[in-house]
């Protein structure tokens, strides 16, 4: 491990009550004093008329999910349709194309490659077909490519080591690239994107010394691709903890090498020390978007400062923490993360839209904290319920002057404005009442408001009051899927140009005003 990289955390799984314990300690270097959040009102202001500033949804544009070979199921066929039911999401990224589970690379008696590219076409055919383009993430190491048989903690234990040659490596990607390209046309594959690797900065890349590695490696698969067609757009370096951007910025100009974007990743229980080598207080809602801003800096200071940064994983956690991922807490995180940051990215990819996801294994329990937005069996998560209501945000944003609201306008010229009760897990919150004071809106006005809240979408709790049942029975599946649901919205008529709502603990509101 280099020094000030971090132990590979995001491998854990909480297996006891001790080990949930050991990784609450690990989600901040510095933990503040937990206290009863008062009861508070706030006033908010909003001419239906002002002039506003675009609000591209770079947040639903991508969603992560697992690895390749799951993209061949039907459970992740059926979660990823009801994620773009909701969302309109465009492109998908998943580790491992080119793991040997796929059948991508063997050698003959000779020695000489050999390419197999049946699942891989099967894997892009099924994305393309739902509307969804790859957002190629080129991983892992076929094990006859590998330098060394470094195999990766993941259940599936991919090979996260430096090709053995990197002649034959370049011939894979350049027979992969024109392989893409012959089956799909360059006017479709030209509107993909290619990554390579993954976090080369922790647990996934085993060259030393890391950085000037994962650089080889990168400039050979960059010019590799760039040589089946310049129009393929190539980035990285697809770091853990918003590392290496601004060197890797640095290194292409230095070195004339192609690179299109930049990509990170970043959660929220990530920790200064990593994220910013320094023992600053960052309170874990506030990570994802500190880390954004850190990097978005970096190329702004660099020399292309234009250059499109793409956030290629995010999430209020890595750890598997039940209470946050699984939990009505992901309301008012996401409502957060998106009013903060989402306008310094080209694109932002939630890690991942489906539990269908086996990093630490077969699933055991269908609430385990995991990533996905839907559940084991088809079940939403209030993180589903959070992204169904904030993609009816308008492309247009107003300003408001409280940090826990969004107030967009849609083309039509509907106002559509979120608020959100952001309380952490384990802090004892109260109720937030958001007064609005409407300017430019008719008289017989109408709110319509959808919430996710302990009363909304609580599905978590629904599932604790079952027993926490491991494998919950088909008429508890449905009760589950039912208890998921938001309910219908609520109309509210405005009286003299106000609205006042409540927005209990945890809970996030998005109102449409017609």
């Amino acid at each position: 491990m280099e020094a000030g990289e971090k132990p590979m955390l995001r491998n854990c799984v909480v297996f006891s009550a001790v080990a949930a314990l050991m990784i609450f300690f690990c989600r901040a270097d510095a933990q503040q004093p937990v206290s009863s959040q008062s009861a508070s009102t706030e006033e908010i202001t909003v001419d239906a008329h002002a002039a506003a500033t675009p609000f591209p949804h770079t947040w639903e544009e991508m969603f992560g999910s697992g690895r390749a070979n799951l993209v061949m199921r039907a459970a992740y066929q059926h979660d990823l349709r009801m994620v773009q039911g909701i969302t309109k999401f465009r492109y998908v990224r998943f580790h491992g194309i080119l793991d040997d589970e796929n059948g991508v690379y063997s050698q003959n008696a000779q020695g000489q490659p050999v390419y197999n590219w049946s699942y891989v076409d099967q894997i892009y055919d099924t994305l393309l077909a739902n509307g969804i383009r790859p957002f190629v993430e080129i991983s892992f190491m076929p094990k006859l490519l590998a330098a060394h048989l470094d195999y990766q903690s993941f259940w599936y234990h991919p090979i996260v080591s430096p090709p053995a040659s990197y002649a034959k490596w370049d011939a894979l990607i350049t027979a992969f690239a024109r392989h893409l390209v012959e089956r799909y046309g360059i006017n479709e594959v030209s509107q993909w994107y290619f990554e390579v690797w993954n976090e080369p900065n922790i647990g996934f890349w085993t060259g030393k010394p890391a950085q000037a590695t994962y650089f080889k490696l990168y400039d050979n698969t960059a010019r590799a691709l760039k040589a089946v067609s310049p129009r393929l757009r190539v980035g990285g370096p697809a770091t853990a903890q918003a590392a290496w951007v601004g060197d890797m910025i640095a290194h292409a100009v230095r070195d004339h090498v192609p690179l299109d974007f930049v990509s990170s990743h970043a959660y929220g229980d990530d920790s200064a020390i990593d994220v910013f080598h320094d023992h600053r207080y960052v309170a874990p809602h506030q990570m994802v978007c500190a880390a954004i801003e850190k990097v978005h800096e970096e190329i702004l200071h660099s020399a292309r400062p234009d250059t499109p940064l793409i956030w290629s994983e995010f999430n209020a956690s890595y750890a598997n923490h039940q209470d946050i991922t699984d939990s009505i807490y992901m309301g008012p995180w996401l409502a957060d993360t998106i009013s903060k940051c989402a306008s310094m990215t080209k694109m932002m990819s939630y890690w991942t839209f489906s539990d269908v996801f086996e990093e630490q294994g077969v699933i055991k329990t269908p609430f385990y904290g995991g990533f996905g937005l839907v559940a084991e069996d088809g079940i939403p998560k209030p993180s589903f319920d959070a992204f169904m209501l904030l993609h009816e945000l308008g492309n247009e944003r107003l300003a408001a002057p409280v940090n826990e609201a969004i107030v967009t306008r849609r083309a039509d010229g509907t106002l559509v404005i979120a608020a959100w009760n952001l309380v952490e897990p384990g802090v004892q919150g109260s109720d937030k009442t958001v007064v609005f004071n409407f300017k430019g809106i008719g008289n017989d006005a109408w709110a319509t408001i959808r919430r996710v809240d302990a009363e909304h979408g609580d599905v978590l709790a629904a599932w604790k009051k079952m027993g926490s049942p491991k494998y919950p029975t088909p008429q508890q599946v449905h009760a589950l899927r039912q208890a998921a649901e938001v309910g219908p919205p609520q109309d509210v008529p405005i009286h003299d140009q106000r609205l006042t709502i409540v927005v209990p603990p945890m809970g996030l509101a998005v109102m449409e005003i017609r």
